[in-house]
């Protein structure tokens, strides 16, 4: 899996992963994360996600990380608001009120070019990772955010049932990789309805990360 892989998946509209609406989960767990307005959250791999203009509603604001320059521009046309581009390194950020967007590769965005976060919301990156990328994407996302409070949502499920993404994270796994600078406490589990993408068992999971 690389960068091509999801330059495509845009380019081809195949984004079944792209929700209508806010995440059920976002809307019921968010105040776990206890922010007050005007907090900065950290949504890694955000596309276009409307957990943004939800989160924007709640009175945050909000700076995410996206590869693609489709997945970027759709977002600003569909919050309706122009953004300003600059060049940052490697990067291209686009910016409205309140709103960050880094455009490349996230591990080129570093913790001086994100600036201070008070939390992470990663609803679609660390199920969108294959295994050999988890490890240093973990490690990447502790050192870029000095190990923010995370509100985090997995999949469990057999991976040799279905290929991901969504990959499978097990608790085992999310431990290795965060319990060493988090302490983390699950919030919620249901078994996917109807299956995973109609293909297998899985159970979806919420888990709060406390530094």
């Amino acid at each position: 899996m690389d960068a091509e892989f999801w330059h495509k998946k845009w380019a081809d509209k195949d984004i079944a992963f792209h929700t209508s609406g806010a995440n059920p989960m976002l809307e019921r767990y968010f105040s776990a994360l206890a922010l007050s307005r005007g907090a900065r959250i950290f949504l890694p791999l955000c596309g276009k996600t409307r957990d943004i203009a939800w989160l924007r509603q709640q009175g945050m604001h909000v700076a995410g990380a996206e590869l693609s320059r489709i997945a970027v521009e759709e977002l600003f046309s569909e919050l309706g608001e122009t953004p300003v581009i600059s060049e940052l390194g490697e990067l291209s950020v686009y910016a409205a009120p309140g709103l960050d967007i880094y455009l490349g590769d996230i591990f080129a965005l570093t913790a001086p070019l994100l600036g201070a976060v008070d939390a992470i919301y990663d609803r679609a990156a660390l199920v969108a990772l294959p295994t050999e990328m988890r490890e240093h994407y973990t490690q990447h996302l502790i050192q870029m955010t000095d190990a923010a409070p995370q509100l985090l949502v997995n999949y469990d499920y057999q991976q040799s049932a279905m290929p991901g993404p969504p990959f499978a994270i097990s608790d085992d796994e999310l431990n290795r990789h965060y319990a060493q600078r988090y302490t983390l406490e699950p919030l919620h589990c249901e078994s996917v309805p109807g299956g995973l993408k109609g293909q297998c068992p899985a159970q979806e999971k919420v888990w709060l990360l406390t530094p």
